[in-house]
């Protein structure tokens, strides 16, 4: 059981449903997200088209979301306007990594402090790190001390940590070959049980799923990585690599294969407690609003963005457990 503060425990509630399940939708992207509607649009897409789809994800989506995730560069006016019970993530982290320098190392927004984000209306603060358990030491304990500051600064401002773990393989760039998928159980298992330390101060991990599913007996798309029997080894050794509450990132699949996968990992004895759910849900929108602007947007958010949340959320609901059990044993 962990001893989590009164303020941080009233704010994981803000953050989940009544049963203790985060349903949370991510729309932190930045760089990426520009690329995203550029390539749709005949016209340049300045600051505010990014704004704009901001909002309007949130505003169409967070009555079916228990809370979102925005970042303070463009998702504060989308804030705003997300639904009153629907909780705020917001991300800490300087977008991306420097492809110059080895380490993919970490770095924060220089204009902003935890103390900030929480003045803004933050109920928690969320970090993504990429991590290769497997890297130069130097390289790690410079990650490790990286996590460890933050997690300190979120304990003294008394505001939940969630820490984003995205791994990969440093001899190895292509995360979507056979190579990485063999390797990545061990990444990202090892990955969790490094930041589950307590010196880190996390509350909540958002981690990937152990294995990539498209190399899954019965589930692949050419050649198989895993046995269905290994995958659901996999999955349960996570769950059992913490006793942090953890949530799955969708890393982009398809709204379906997510799906598929959260069944899977239920299947195999997970106990993960939500998701925090990005492009899964809103990637296939940005296509009208870049090309027929707002209004056909809007449309596709209130009719297949609303869909693919509310099936997420049926989903959720038989193969996630409650956080409570986790935190408040």
């Amino acid at each position: 059981m962990l001893d989590l503060t009164k303020n941080k425990v009233a704010a994981l509630k803000r953050l989940s449903d009544e049963n203790g399940i985060i349903g949370a939708l991510a729309i932190d992207q930045r760089g990426s997200l520009k690329k995203m509607i550029s390539a749709g649009s005949s016209s340049s897409v300045g600051d505010e088209g990014i704004i704009r789809f901001k909002e309007l994800v949130s505003e169409e989506l967070t009555p079916y979301a228990t809370s979102i995730l925005l970042d303070p560069e463009y998702g504060l006016p989308a804030a705003k306007v997300r639904h009153p019970e629907a909780g705020l993530l917001v991300a800490y982290e300087k977008t991306g990594y420097d492809a110059t320098a080895v380490g993919r190392l970490p770095d924060l927004l220089p204009e902003w402090s935890v103390r900030r984000l929480k003045e803004a209306g933050a109920d928690a603060v969320k970090f993504l790190l990429y991590y290769d358990v497997d890297e130069d030491e130097k390289i790690n304990d410079y990650k490790h001390v990286y996590m460890e500051r933050v997690g300190s600064e979120c304990a003294a401002e008394d505001i939940p940590f969630f820490l984003e773990i995205v791994s990969y393989d440093a001899k190895n760039d292509d995360v979507k070959s056979l190579e990485y998928a063999k390797v990545k159980p061990h990444k990202v298992i090892e990955a969790m049980r490094e930041f589950s330390k307590p010196q880190y101060k996390v509350d909540v991990l958002k981690v990937e799923v152990p294995v990539d599913m498209k190399f899954v007996e019965g589930y692949e798309e050419g050649e198989t990585a895993y046995s269905k029997e290994e995958a659901a080894a996999y999955f349960k050794e996570q769950s059992e690599a913490t006793d942090l509450p953890f949530i799955f990132l969708s890393a982009g699949v398809s709204a379906e294969l997510f799906q598929e996968t959260l069944k899977f990992a239920k299947e195999s004895g997970s106990t993960f407690n939500g998701v925090l759910c990005g492009r899964a849900t809103w990637k296939n929108g940005v296509a009208p609003f870049a090309e027929n602007g707002e209004q056909a947007a809007r449309a596709w958010l209130q009719d297949t963005g609303k869909k693919n949340i509310e099936e997420l959320n049926v989903v959720l609901k038989e193969t996630a457990s409650p956080w409570f059990e986790k935190i408040l044993g």
